[in-house]
């Protein structure tokens, strides 16, 4: 007879799922070591035994099923949860991207007045709970006895409580399943994709119920135009045919009952966020359950948890946080310069030039055309000259007739067949095989051949575009096992080989890579990961919203898209309303489509209070000079407000470095207690001051901005000050993004410069009163990494609104006077 509480086979159908939540009446618990920390408040309804010793291991087993739970702290608030019918993977420790690191400090173990064992620290518990039968319990129906014989489960099921200091349950894991992949299920294809020496494949999930009033974010980048993930089933890998546009996969999600879950697999994984009362985490191929659960009372300490296990987003090239000139393509070395040469004579600032793809004569042949691209090297000391930095992409694809694809076929450094035939695209996609980068040669190899024969002419940074790999590796086999287990992971080692490769041979030079895919831990490889190929539509544009603050809400805070869409305009289009922007004098660009120079702005404006500002696209000409006069001078309005702000936000990116916390973020982030912003997908926090509204709406003049209750809030553009908790309807001219600042915050202004090398002063600290505020101001050389060992300046700024003062301490933070620096802004 099946007993209570065991998952069904595999990732089973959902009708034959149980509901119950305990352990399976024949479990047998049997606590090897598990740690817990009790507290005066509590000492009565629990007993404690002693400190932990990691691993916790509990062994689940009965006479038919063996299974083994392990539990592992790795600091006060976060506790690894892994469940396994095989005891060495259980045992085994966290998988790509996440940092090993057991803490048991301050932990210990005991007993309620359940008999369940608790583990307890300082900030949280975990509860393993046992079988206590109810009183409302009644007699297995003899349908269940009769199924019983013919539907088996696969696990003997789980039950773990979580709770923070106070007591409040945050996260409660009801059950676990492990199976392999079978007829029934509808998956057995992935036996397939398997080779007689590999690991047996399981499909694995996890079970947590979902309050009715939880809500999810975070969990990659998703551009089917949510934020709140609940009641939307998220496909979380890596997929460039995705509906919306490309989706990448962060396996991390932030919900607003004081926790982070970070799901240890790097297979496709679907979650079902909150559908039937549940939770569901599901991933292809596994061989145990893993996760990690962070507690913390704000998101930036759960954002600090995820830092620890995942690691630090290092501080980018100050150039990053300006201005980044793109489009597909600049074709020669001369165009190249020519784009420089515009933006300095019109004196518009501009920081990062980019050099697309098919500079080259072959693909993967590294190398440039030498018609077209006579001396690159001397382009990049011209470029250098005049204030510009310059970034180039690299693909890892290789084609058969390239140099170096005997070489990779060789030594076995392609994603290939079982047979270790390379992975190509044919018959349609003639690009070649993608290096095999989890291959610890082939990266190194990868990383010393474009230092060689690219970063050696000059370039500063590198686009590593196609990171998903273009060919998707289900399938195909990596150096570390089959792709379909691994499938999410290429970002990671990819970005990794090329970070790696700069801060060893590049030495105190910071570097940023522009990737286009990501996984745990691709931020502390100095990534900016972009939302890929998406469209130059007005749909697309109001789903990059809040597809932004979902990624940065998986803890990734560099994020940029195209601005502008990348694919190419078409012939005509003709709004539904006259167009803001007179498209006659930009024809030679956007065509018939007559509301695209609007578009655009709108976009550009958006893209101003994005952690990067960068631009790109398939249009003939991409410059700020390209879409008419009128659009002209508003693009340089807002380019140059992004170069003021800079003492801002390189300030901010400075905070993610020391905590881990974005600095996009969604006002769910910042304002949990209002559930007015539950699923504000239109309007968005930039850092503690900044309240963003894009007019993601065509021919629209008026924008309806909601402002979260709990604050003041001022009009960044007219001083009005508003009262919290209220839609106002503010003025949304085409030269204006609704922009809001936070009563309480201290803002930053920089002196007027056309490019980061240019030395920028402080010249104003405008000073929004309503409410005590502080600020954290940093500066230093910008492109070295001095800052990880103390380097820079630190200024702590602190208004107190009853004395209507600022106060600031530490390193000086500008050489005028207060009073010719710092604003008190009247409300008018």
């Amino acid at each position: 007879m099946k007993t209570r509480g065991q998952p069904m086979r595999g990732a089973t159908p959902k009708s034959m799922r149980p509901s119950w939540r305990g352990l399976a009446l024949a479990t047998r618990l049997s606590v090897a070591a598990v740690a817990l920390a009790a507290s005066a408040s509590t000492a009565s309804a629990w007993a404690a035994d002693s400190g932990v010793t990691a691993p916790v291991v509990v062994d689940q087993s009965n006479k038919t099923q063996e299974q083994t739970l392990v539990l592992e702290p790795y600091g006060p608030n976060i506790i690894r949860v892994t469940l396994s019918l095989k005891k060495d993977a259980a045992l085994a420790g966290p998988g790509y991207g996440i940092i090993p690191g057991v803490n048991t400090a301050g932990w210990t173990q005991g007993k309620d007045e359940r008999g369940d064992t608790v583990l307890r620290s300082g900030q949280m518990s975990a509860t393993i709970v046992g079988w206590h039968p109810s009183p409302h319990a009644v007699p297995p129906q003899q349908t269940a006895v009769d199924i019983s014989r013919y539907f088996g489960g696969t696990t003997n099921g789980a039950h773990i409580t979580f709770k923070d200091a106070s007591g409040k349950t945050i996260l409660d894991f009801t059950g676990w399943s492990m199976g392999v992949p079978n007829f029934k299920d509808g998956n057995s294809q992935l036996l397939h994709d398997r080779r007689p020496t590999d690991d047996q494949f399981y499909t694995v999930n996890g079970v947590f119920a979902a309050p009715a009033d939880e809500h999810y974010y975070g969990l990659g980048q998703n551009q089917e135009g949510f934020l709140d993930h609940r009641g939307h089933v998220v496909r979380c890998w890596n997929d460039y045919n995705a509906p919306g546009g490309q989706s990448t996969c962060v396996p991390f999600m932030i919900t607003n009952y004081g926790y982070g879950l970070l799901w240890d697999n790097p297979s496709k994984t679907t979650i079902e966020p909150g559908f039937n009362e549940v939770t569901r985490w599901t991933s292809e191929v596994g061989d145990r359950v893993s996760f990690f659960v962070i507690a913390g009372k704000t998101p930036d300490e759960i954002y600090a948890g995820y830092r620890q296990l995942t690691g630090a987003t290092p501080m980018l090239p100050k150039s990053a946080y300006g201005y980044i000139q793109s489009k597909q393509r600049y074709r020669s070395q001369q165009e190249v310069l020519d784009v420089a040469k515009g933006y300095r004579e019109r004196h518009i600032p501009a920081d990062v030039l980019v050099v697309d793809w098919f500079y080259y004569t072959i693909m993967g042949q590294f190398d440039f055309v030498p018609e077209l691209w006579p001396n690159p090297k001397a382009m990049n000391k011209q470029l250098h000259d005049m204030g510009f930095e310059t970034m180039i992409s690299v693909w890892p694809r290789f084609t058969s007739d390239g140099r170096y694809y005997d070489l990779l076929k060789k030594n076995g450094w392609f994603l290939s067949q079982a047979d270790g035939t390379p992975t190509n695209g044919l018959p349609y996609d003639k690009a070649g095989s993608d290096i095999d980068t989890t291959n610890p040669d082939a990266a190194k190899w990868y990383w010393n051949t474009i230092r060689d024969t690219i970063l050696s002419q000059g370039f500063d940074s590198l686009w590593s575009d196609e990171t998903e790999p273009d060919l998707p590796p289900n399938g195909s086999y990596y150096h570390i096992g089959p792709g379909t287990k691994y499938f999410n992971v290429y970002p990671l080692f990819h970005t990794s080989a090329l970070y790696d490769g700069f801060r060893r041979d590049f030495k105190d030079k910071r570097t940023v890579i522009l990737s286009r895919d990501a996984y745990l831990g691709v931020q502390r490889n100095g990534a900016i990961v972009w939302s890929s190929d998406i469209t130059p539509t007005w749909d697309a544009f109001k789903r990059q919203v809040p597809t932004g603050l979902d990624f940065a809400a998986s803890g990734i805070t560099y994020w940029s898209n195209d601005t502008g869409g990348w694919q190419y305009l078409p012939e005509e289009h003709k709004p539904a309303k006259a167009p803001l922007l007179d498209p006659t004098q930009a024809r030679g660009v956007v065509g018939g489509y007559d509301d695209y120079p609007e578009l655009y702005t709108r976009w550009f404006q958006y893209a101003t209070f994005l952690p990067v500002l960068r631009t790109h696209g398939s249009r003939p000409a991409n410059e700020i000079w390209s879409y008419g006069p009128d659009a002209q001078a508003i693009l340089e309005k807002y380019v140059k407000l992004r170069y003021q702000l800079i003492p801002y936000i390189y300030s901010l990116g400075y905070k993610t470095y020391k905590t881990g916390a974005p600095f996009l973020r969604a006002l769910p982030l910042d304002f949990p207690n209002d559930p007015a912003v539950t699923d504000m997908r239109d309007e968005y926090m930039f850092g503690p001051a900044l309240l963003v509204a894009p007019v993601t709406e065509q021919g629209a003049t008026t924008k309806p901005v909601y402002l979260p209750a709990g604050s003041d809030w001022y009009d960044f553009w007219t001083d009005t000050r508003y009262t919290g908790g209220q839609t106002v309807t503010v003025a949304a001219p085409i030269d204006r993004i609704p922009v809001f600042v936070k009563a309480g915050s201290i803002l930053p202004l920089g002196s007027p410069i056309e490019n980061t090398h240019q030395t920028q002063t402080i010249a104003k600290v405008k000073v929004y009163p309503g409410a005590d505020g502080r600020f954290t101001l940093f500066q230093d050389d910008g492109f070295t990494y001095a800052y990880e060992q103390g380097g820079g300046k630190v200024t702590e700024l602190t208004w107190t609104e009853a004395s209507h003062s600022l106060g600031h301490t530490g390193a000086k933070g500008w050489s005028e006077p207060d009073a010719k620096v710092v604003e008190v802004v009247q409300a008018k």
